[in-house]
């Protein structure tokens, strides 16, 4: 079934109109976005059951941008009278104007832009899906996951807990100027399973994730990810400190996306361009990695938990080609963060709900495939490390430093698994040379959005990352 936009929001839209055309008479452009995005949320263990409605993306709300003179400004309301737009039009003029006088009096110079396009556009999506968060049957999902978190204690001797958190949020976003009317409905689901064991006083933690542009059909399998979370806790346990220095190493899809989203990702944001914050501003056509390396990101290039039709500024979703063949060719930018740069927005304009402002932020952000096997990939390895798991990660955009904190490393010499597990792992470097010393591809390629991005440490918004099996070099600690 498609997943039905919202009757509320369409109930708001004769108002919103109406709300344009009040404050349009003041303002030379005014842009209206609305939300209304319900959820799921489920937490099971040996020690607790949990359910709820609120995931990452679950709001109800209006934000108003409005532009005059060089400036915009903008107003959140948790609620609207649609049948009473002249005071909340009322209400944010007061508002709104008597902030630019503040700033007029107190001397402040604001950073001056162009007015935005209002190109006349019309979109209108609903994804399909099975099941809507807001319809699901939950006792039988609370039995289901209880049963797999008691088949997990059953499966060690060690075992503490067993943990199943699920997820699903069915998101409804309307967009309007005086030309553009946009709507879009989808359901994205993410969860994982998660042991944890005890053994000789150390406590470990293992986990495997799923995540999907999808509705619960995501977890009917997720009993699958159960002896991978367990074996993973279970190989920590008995893992050795790893010795620090430089190795030659294989990435996992999920390691891989974790570089793609620290070295690629926040690096090429282009409001930080505009702050002067980022080096890769003066990298633009120039080599930054392998002729191996390629990497995409766009709500586009791939379809996971942050795959949308349009963006919080009202710009179609695109897929961008960052890097092309070791050729850093662009980066990706709002749409305020395009006028002052003099280019074109991405569609990577998102809010963390609708009270925040807008920042340039990555959606799907992946390495393409190359044409290589594992097996090869594995033989060609003198001394190095197979790297699995993502736990987190860390960029300076400013100087390319990249720091990943990976779950384990199984050890390779000479073209064959010792059998050693090292971890944690931290892999450390220039993002350039890391990039550089991509000598190898698999062909196979997958992407994971089972978590969160902050810009620095706030501003939250769901990502998607990944990339296929990938070789070269690195520091490791």
């Amino acid at each position: 079934m498609k997943a039905p936009f919202s009757k509320y929001l369409d109930a708001l839209t004769p108002g919103l109109r109406k709300l344009i055309d009040l404050l349009s008479a003041h303002y030379d452009y005014v842009s209206v976005l609305s939300t209304d995005s319900k959820g799921l949320m489920l937490r099971i263990s040996q020690h607790s059951k949990s359910v709820g409605n609120q995931t990452m993306t679950t709001e109800r709300g209006t934000v108003v941008r409005v532009y005059r003179g060089g400036l915009y400004s903008e107003y959140a309301l948790d609620s609207f009278d649609p049948e009473r737009p002249e005071e909340t039009a009322e209400a944010i003029r007061k508002t709104l104007d008597a902030q630019l006088e503040l700033l007029k009096r107190t001397g402040v110079k604001p950073f001056e832009t162009g007015k935005l396009s209002d190109e006349p556009l019309e979109i209108f999506v609903e994804r399909e899906t099975e099941y809507l968060p807001e319809d699901c049957e939950i006792s039988g999902m609370v039995e289901k996951f209880s049963a797999i978190s008691d088949r997990g204690m059953a499966m060690s001797e060690y075992m503490l807990d067993c943990m199943v958190n699920v997820q699903s949020t069915h998101v409804c976003k309307l967009f309007l100027t005086k030309n553009r009317y946009l709507r879009q409905s989808y359901v994205y689901s993410e969860g994982a399973v998660a042991a944890i064991l005890a053994k000789d006083g150390q406590n470990k933690f293992g986990y495997k994730s799923l995540s999907g542009l999808c509705g619960f059909e995501l977890f009917d399998d997720i009993d699958s990810k159960l002896k991978g979370a367990v074996d993973t806790a279970l190989e920590l346990l008995d893992a050795d400190r790893i010795e620090p220095g430089e190795y030659e190493i294989i990435t996992s899809p999920e390691v891989s996306g974790l570089i793609a989203h620290e070295a690629f990702g926040h690096g090429v944001e282009m409001d930080m361009f505009v702050k002067g914050r980022a080096l890769g501003a003066e990298y633009i056509d120039k080599r930054v990695g392998s002729e191996l390396c390629t990497m995409h990101e766009g709500a586009l290039c791939a379809e996971n938990v942050t795959s949308y039709a349009f963006d919080d500024e009202g710009i179609p979703a695109g897929d961008v080609t960052e890097i092309d063949r070791g050729i850093l060719r662009t980066g990706i930018c709002d749409a305020l963060a395009a006028l002052r740069l003099g280019t074109v927005p991405t569609g990577n304009g998102k809010r963390e709900n609708f009270e925040h402002k807008v920042y340039t932020r990555m959606t799907n952000t992946i390495f393409d495939s190359g044409s290589d096997t594992l097996e090869d990939m594995i033989k060609s390895v003198k001394h190095g490390y197979l790297l699995e798991g993502m736990d987190s990660g860390m960029e300076d955009p400013k100087h390319w430093g990249i720091q990943c904190i990976i779950t384990l490393g199984r050890e390779i010499k000479d073209g064959a698994f010792t059998g050693k597990i090292v971890a944690p792992v931290i892999m450390t470097g220039y993002v350039p040379d890391l990039l550089g010393n991509i000598s190898m591809a698999s062909a196979d390629r997958l992407v994971f959005g089972s978590g969160g991005c902050g810009k620095g440490h706030k501003e939250w918004v769901k990502v998607a990352d990944g990339g296929p099996y990938l070789k070269t070099v690195a520091r490791l600690g």
